[in-house]
């Protein structure tokens, strides 16, 4: 039964019954709809924190007592003293980037030694990944895709065609140095003609110095993490980017190179899909989009502009602005279907107080027959001849922030929220009233 209607009929705040062992964390739309706040507080709990998929491409802000961290690559539970870290198999690690990291938490006193694990089945990404990046972005013009230029792609291109090195291989430095240069030969001769030049023995020289400390980090997490299952323990699983940016799902080829659904969080961290029991969307209560691509809900107008001044809607990674448009909840309907949330976490709330009217999308046509319940356009050429069908709810004119209760945010805001359970056939288990960790309200339990 829907929570709304549970809510109206008691008036309290409901929890389940079981604690569940496995969380997941995923963005359900474009990305940065701020899956770090509900990370964050749910990490304070839990006994293992992984990250499944990409790399320093994320970008989580987490505000803890008033200080800002932005974690790209690291999972979120370095924070807790009590949670152990992965970075699974899944993802793509750049060393110098994750030390850059890790420099914030030693600045403030944070002990994360011994309590960070990289999968030895994880990529390495180079430094000539990156500089691969910027040329293939630069090739496509006018058509680029819009990445971070991370390097985050063209190492997933080294996975693939398989010659990438993982970090089992860096246990063994005769080895790896033949192997990186063997890799970066093969970059040479794929982008001689681009002007691609790059300093292998400078770049060996700079990782032998972080070798050291990154050996006692290397694990097999895939038994790490499955141990640990079975012991009883807690296991959150952290999503980068988001369901529509999945290299599969997502609106190809404006994607990540990697899964960022469910069936992501299996392959990149090597547990079975029927471990994974608590599956947690993350919406912004609006829809935003960074970078190139159709974006059926887009607002070009006035009220697209104060979306993106109010809510802040700048990238953490990169610091683009983010295109802004009315919630979609026939994409909502699609990513439902991909990963099968047993809630969400909509964020952003508070940015739509003072609208008097919002629109919400719920249906999709093309030459106006509307597309069936949950389907998405496979094809760049299909999603720009979308047109959405909405549907108009009074907005609320009253300040949130410090909403600290569901019965307390305004009747309207309420009647929003309860219009998107009714559509999307999901309960609603947090709602995000502002910045910081304090300002998410609780509605069902969920670790």
């Amino acid at each position: 039964m829907i929570l709304s209607t549970l809510r109206r009929c008691t008036g309290v705040r409901l929890f389940s019954t079981s604690r569940p062992r496995f969380t997941c964390v995923l963005g359900a739309q474009w990305g940065d709809e701020g899956k770090g706040k509900l990370v964050d507080i749910l990490a304070e709990d839990a006994d293992v924190v992984s990250r499944f998929n990409g790399g320093a491409n994320a970008g989580h802000t987490i505000v803890v007592k008033g200080k800002k961290y932005a974690f790209h690559l690291l999972p979120c539970g370095l924070l807790y003293p009590n949670a152990m870290n992965v970075i699974g198999n899944g993802c793509v690690v750049n060393v110098p980037s994750m030390f850059g990291e890790l420099a914030q938490l030693d600045k403030d006193n944070i002990d994360w030694k011994g309590r960070l694990y990289i999968s030895n089945r994880a990529h390495m990404l180079f430094e000539f990944h990156k500089k691969v990046d910027g040329i293939q972005e630069e090739f496509r013009g006018s058509s680029n895709i819009g990445t971070t230029r991370k390097g985050i792609g063209p190492c997933y291109s080294s996975k693939t065609t398989r010659n990438g090195i993982r970090f089992g291989d860096f246990l063994n430095w005769e080895l790896f140095q033949k192997q990186y240069h063997e890799l970066l030969d093969a970059h040479k001769i794929a982008f001689k003609h681009y002007g691609f030049e790059h300093d292998g023995e400078e770049e060996l020289a700079h990782l032998k110095s972080f070798r050291d400390d990154v050996v006692p980090m290397i694990k097999d997490t895939v038994t790490y993490v499955n141990h640990a299952y079975n012991q009883g323990k807690s296991i959150l699983a952290e999503g980068a980017n988001a369901c529509l940016l999945d290299v599969d799902y997502g609106t190809y080829p404006m994607v990540t190179s990697s899964s960022t659904t469910t069936g992501g969080i299996s392959t990149g961290m090597g547990i079975a899909p029927s471990k994974i029991d608590n599956v947690i969307g993350v919406v912004k209560a609006y829809t935003t989009r960074v970078g190139s691509g159709p974006f059926p809900t887009e607002l070009t107008n006035d009220i697209g502009e104060r979306l993106q001044s109010v809510g802040a809607e700048f990238g953490v990674t990169t610091g683009r602005k983010r295109r802004c448009g009315w919630l979609d909840l026939a994409l909502m309907k699609y990513s439902h279907q991909i990963n099968g949330y047993n809630s969400i976490n909509i964020t952003k709330l508070d940015v739509l107080s003072g609208l008097e009217e919002l629109k919400i999308g719920v249906n999709y046509k093309i030459d106006g027959k509307v597309l069936p319940e949950g389907s998405m356009p496979s094809t760049l050429e299909d999603l720009t001849k979308v047109e959405v069908d909405y549907i108009t709810v009074p907005g609320w004119k009253e300040d949130i922030s410090k909403v600290t209760t569901y019965n307390d945010l305004p009747k309207n805001a309420r009647s929003y929220l309860e219009k998107i359970e009714e559509i999307l056939s999901v309960p609603i288990s947090w709602v995000g009233v502002g910045p910081g960790r304090e300002s998410t309200i609780q509605i069902a339990k969920t670790i």
